[in-house]
């Protein structure tokens, strides 16, 4: 019996942002475990975005170009978006996984959020209503379209030009 086609590899919001530009996202992360200050310590190299057992997660990575930016978002108790990161490794094997099912990026530290925007925060804005963020906030590689992109960065204080990738 012939397979399907893979009609998962993409969300939809991924496909609308991938046909007018860079595609954005929202990366997850409980600070105990690995925090924005560890990212950033990676520098320009930046380090594999490994461990993530989800597969709208993996194939949200999948869909990711070179380029792309996401927000670096602290979960657990903090709950805040504190940074921006860019996509500088394309979708590779997981080397944490010894299946072969999962895979995962690499991303770098591009600038710090100079006013960490909180979940609270977003859930309030009704601009951000839809965000993924909001509605479906345990997964933990998001899409994020440009407008909720450009409504974030005004809201952390930075205006999208002050986004520049390195």
């Amino acid at each position: 019996m012939p397979r399907k086609a893979d009609t998962t590899s993409r969300s939809p919001a991924a496909d609308a942002a991938r046909k007018s530009g860079p595609a954005y996202w929202l990366f997850k992360s409980e600070p105990e475990t690995y925090s924005w200050a560890a990212q950033k310590a990676f520098g320009k190299t930046g380090t594999a975005w490994d461990g993530v057992r989800n597969f709208v997660a993996r194939n949200n990575m999948k869909a990711m170009q070179l380029g792309d930016l996401g927000f670096f978002y602290h979960s657990g108790k903090d709950k805040e978006i504190v940074g921006v990161v860019e996509v500088c490794a394309l979708a590779h094997p997981d080397p944490k996984d010894d299946t072969g099912i999962w895979q995962c990026v690499d991303v770098r530290a591009v600038c710090d959020i100079p006013k960490p925007v909180s979940l609270a925060e977003a859930k309030a804005n009704p601009n951000l209503a839809r965000m993924a963020l909001v509605k479906t906030a345990r997964l933990s590689v998001q899409p994020v379209t440009p407008e909720e992109w450009a409504e974030v960065c005004r809201m952390g204080g930075l205006a999208g030009k002050d986004v520049a990738r390195r």
